[in-house]
């Protein structure tokens, strides 16, 4: 067929009428977008009403102004780091989306052949397509026929045969009918076979774009972190608020009631001083706005978004891009996950792990055996398959290239689990091309360092085909023989012979025929396919195979073998408490031989389920059954959304992977989605994650990186809340008492800001420890603030106020001070006490353990931030001035300061050891 194609004119014409091949960019927030959202977060939210207000008494004269800028870089901190982070890694994903967007294909224009971007490609395009490629646009075959890999469309494993439309054909199905012989379609993989398809639609409209395009619809859900958070802002703003009117009802009682001695006719007479009155509101109101700025963390936001940050360039040394910062902290708290099969817990590559020779032997890759059965396997694979070795020494000998053009796929069809990359050879730089999955990981036999030399030359073929299930070709060289290829129940009842170790031929009674028959059975239970590999010394006629007795070779065994790490990975995930299950398209026994293997199935009462198992179940009964299903065989892309749905419903954080366009919608709808790095572009823009290196293990570490940040974020409240509660406390009893307080707005943003965003970074560095994947999952509504938060908080913040009254109202307190206006000293020495009391509860608030100093060398920032902060308050303490209200301290000052903020060490040890006594009564 001679195939001229478009000329310039047609493809203007087209492309005016029709458009061109490019996709269209998921809309994507731009770094002021994702600025300004991030105003919503719920403590931003606090702040905000705090600064608002704030500047309204600026206004009048009630407040420094600085206060109200303090309050604002607050704010404005917290959401430039978060939204910095996140776009840069944002661009990051770009770039790679980009990368893999940069396909050339092969077109005929104006006669001639040429490579032109796919974006290029137009309706009515024929374009060359050969193993290996990608399909780019949806169209029919002009020519030729092809073995094509759609499971990133359908999910569907098995090889799909396309051939070339029939004349006074009338298409009938519907535009996304996968199993329609005469139609390829965009995304799918051609892995065998070479043809030249005519386009029919581009771009959007495409079944690729189609479903791209659906996932522009934003339906997230708000993630567990930011379910939280808005529990804690509202547990924190009835605290503030509630606190803030209390205080100011409590201050006006003292100036009122009390200060009148509780006497009818002064409190009267006081109160016809409305001058006096009003201002003792305004007081009562100043107070106020002070307890609600203290109560609110105002660091918190920041560290967040700082210990994001810090773990997303961790993350991505380990082989993890994490998309959305979001993404991080959901991950550690997955429930359950929803893991695809190939390429996450296998290695997504066909690979043939074992040969068993006519006598039962067997020989695991890459020991296969030598002498003549040697030369016999390297014969059989090498010159009876449409795949190649290319490239370095030519492993088996021969001129290097591939034997027969007509290949098999076979009974082990892998359904294109390997894709187009072919195996690697370890015969100098020899790599195999070309071919089916199958053919790829048979031939990978003859292309191993001291395979057999074996020459031939192939005289006659028959290519693989559905209905036969065998191929063969006729040789001549150093064999003269017909090799065969094929299922193994269409071959072996017409073998009569088999070769031993020397090549010699031996019967093939009812004794071997049994052992090879059980070796089977037995490969077949542990997942592995097999092909059986006899010859003949007859001669192919047409197309038919040569009757008489056969030879038989041996078996090949051929797996997309379990990854050593997806075992332990596995096994430590579900020890973290999450429930794994395995999402395949193989059929039950298969599934069930994987899962076994990699250690999802332990005991009697796991599922393994099927897609129609499912399809006749209904959601309660899914839901009943939901938490001992481990295994969905023959798994349909509806089958991913419909139990992520459920399991949202039954209030779990769900987790998904997937690398096809079919597993997009599942991906977006979880609460974070996995994508595969060598998966569609598609499947990645509705991930949270990014799994660079497509394997389990790293989703292991995204789950331990999750759960670190939930844990320094835990870490870093009952620090900043120990100080917030014990500076509300001490405000709300100091003005009943009759006394100034003794922080001043300024001293507290100077606290939540300037010491909290060090301590950020302190407690952001802390190590990914393998005890954290000890831990039960938090459920999706728990409280951030845990029970041993609280009596970490509450010890801690109890015993700063009992010290602070001790320090403002005890005389010996006062004598260790020296002299000065307003107790310049003594108020300084109590600002530098808080401070310092908070360095030490640092300690306390980074480890749960008694030893202050465990895995502090995993986290040297640690030590040298505090040091920081040290230095940074004692020049402030001398420097402070006016407006941090510090005129600095003698030596015997600092003593006393120091060791009395020192205490709070021993009292929360003693606290740990009374909380782990009752822990272990419990």
């Amino acid at each position: 067929m001679n195939i001229i194609g478009l000329n310039d004119e047609e493809v203007r014409i087209s492309r005016e009428q029709y458009g061109d091949n490019s996709m269209s960019e998921q809309e994507s927030e731009s770094f002021w977008d994702k600025l300004i959202g991030n105003f919503g977060d719920p403590m931003i939210k606090i702040l905000c009403v705090a600064l608002i207000i704030n500047v309204v008494f600026a206004f009048l004269g009630q407040t420094e102004w600085y206060e109200s800028v303090g309050i604002a870089i607050a704010v404005l901190l917290a959401t430039f780091v978060s939204t910095f982070s996140e776009y840069r890694n944002e661009n990051a994903f770009k770039k790679l989306q980009e990368e893999a967007s940069r396909i050339i294909c092969k077109v005929y224009r104006n006669g001639d052949i040429s490579e032109i971007p796919i974006n290029d490609i137009v309706v009515g395009d024929c374009v060359l397509l050969q193993s290996g490629d990608k399909i780019p646009a949806d169209g029919a075959l002009a020519s030729g026929s092809l073995q094509v890999d759609q499971s990133v469309l359908n999910g569907e494993t098995k090889e799909a045969q396309k051939s070339v439309t029939p004349e006074g054909y009338v298409e009938q199905e519907a535009a996304m009918d996968f199993l329609n012989p005469y139609k390829v379609f965009r995304g799918s993989v051609v892995c065998g076979g070479n043809a030249v398809m005519r386009v029919g639609t581009v771009g959007d409209k495409s079944v690729y774009g189609q479903i791209a395009s659906e996932l522009q619809i934003d339906d997230d859900r708000d993630s567990p972190l930011k379910v939280k958070l808005s529990n804690l802002a509202g547990s924190i703003s009835k605290f503030g608020y509630i606190g803030g009117i209390a205080i100011a009802i409590a201050l006006l009682f003292q100036r009122i009631v009390m200060q009148n001695g509780f006497d009818i006719a002064l409190i009267v007479d006081y109160c016809s001083n409305w001058m006096g009155v009003l201002n003792d509101v305004v007081d009562a109101v100043i107070l106020a706005v002070i307890i609600i700025v203290m109560a609110v963390p105002e660091g918190l936001p920041l560290m967040i978004a700082i210990v994001s940050a810090l773990n997303m360039g961790k993350m991505l040394k380990d082989n993890v891009l994490v998309r959305k910062i979001t993404g991080i902290e959901t991950a550690g708290s997955l429930n359950i996950l929803f893991s695809d099969k190939t390429g996450t817990i296998t290695k997504g590559k066909l690979e043939a792990v074992i040969f068993v020779d006519g006598a039962g032997a067997e020989y695991k890759n890459p020991a296969m055996p030598g002498g003549g059965l040697g030369k016999l396997l390297a014969l059989s694979v090498r010159y009876n398959t449409n795949a190649m070795i290319a490239g370095g020494e030519s492993a088996g000998g021969g001129d290097g290239q591939g034997g027969n053009p007509g290949g098999s796929e076979g009974a082990a069809s892998a359904g294109g689990a390997a894709g187009a990359g072919g195996a690697e050879g370890s015969a100098g730089k020899s790599h195999i091309v070309g071919g089916n999955a199958t053919e790829r990981a048979i031939l990978s036999l003859a292309a191993g360092k001291g395979a057999p030399s074996v020459s031939a030359s192939v005289t006659e073929s028959i290519p693989f085909n559905s209905a036969n299930k065998y191929s063969a070709a006729m040789v001549e060289g150093d064999y003269a023989l017909t090799l065969i290829k094929g299922a193994p129940e269409k071959l072996l009842p017409k073998c009569r012979y088999y070769y031993d170790k020397d090549g010699k031929k031996a019967e093939f009674g009812s004794g071997p025929q049994a052992l090879v028959n059980n070796k089977i059975d037995e490969l077949a239970g542990r997942a592995i396919r097999v092909l059986a590999l006899v010859t003949s010394d007859d001669a192919i006629e047409g197309d038919a195979l040569p009757e008489g007795a056969w030879s038989l070779v041996g078996v090949v065994g051929i797996r997309d073998d379990v990854r050593d790490e997806s075992v332990a990975a596995i096994t430590e995930v579900q020890n973290a408490g999450v429930q794994v299950v395995m999402i395949t398209g193989d059929r039950r026994d298969t599934a069930t031989a994987i899962a076994t293997e990699a250690g999802l199935l332990k005991n009697e009462s796991d599922i393994i389920s099927t897609s129609d198992e499912l399809a006749a179940m209904s959601d309660d009964e899914i839901k009943a059954k939901l938490k001992d299903i481990r295994v969905i065989a023959r798994a349909l892309p509806s089958d991913k959304s419909r139990l992520v749905r459920i399991a949202q419903e039954l209030n779990l954080v769900v987790g998904m992977t997937g690398d096809g366009v079919n597993d997009s919608p599942a991906l977006k709808r979880a609460d974070v989605g996995f994508a595969m790095g060598g998966g569609t572009e598609v499947a990645k823009e509705a991930s949270e994650i990014v799994i660079l290196d497509d394997n389990f293990s790293s989703i292991d570490k995204a789950i331990l990186y999750g759960r670190t940040i939930f844990n320094s974020i835990r870490k870093f409240i009952i620090f900043q809340l120990t100080i917030n509660v014990s500076a509300v406390l001490i405000s709300f009893v100091c003005p009943l008492l009759g006394m100034a307080n003794p922080l001043s707005i300024t001293q507290i943003l100077w606290i939540n800001l300037v010491m909290d965003t060090l301590a950020a970074l302190a407690f952001g560095g802390e190590p990914a420890l393998k005890r954290f994947m000890q831990e039960k999952p938090k459920r999706r509504d728990e409280n951030i603030v845990s029970p041993y938060m609280w009596s970490s908080i509450l010890t801690g913040s109890l015993w700063v106020f009992a010290l602070s009254l001790f320090l403002l109202l005890s005389p010996i307190a006062e004598s260790a001070f020296r002299a000065g206006p307003d107790r310049q000293f003594l108020l300084t020495g109590y600002f530098v006490f808080f401070i310092f009391a908070s360095v030490f509860n640092a300690f306390n608030a980074r480890t749960d353990q008694f030893n202050l100093f465990d895995n502090i060398s995993r986290n040297k920032g640690f030590l040298q931030i505090i040091l920081l902060i040290v230095v940074v308050q004692i020049i402030m303490t001398y420097l402070g001035g006016v407006i941090l209200r510090c005129f600095g301290l003698a030596a015997p000052e600092w003593v006393f300061v120091l060791l009395l903020a020192a205490t709070i060490i021993p009292v929360d040890l003693i606290r740990k050891a009374i909380v782990r006594g009752a822990g272990k009564k419990a």
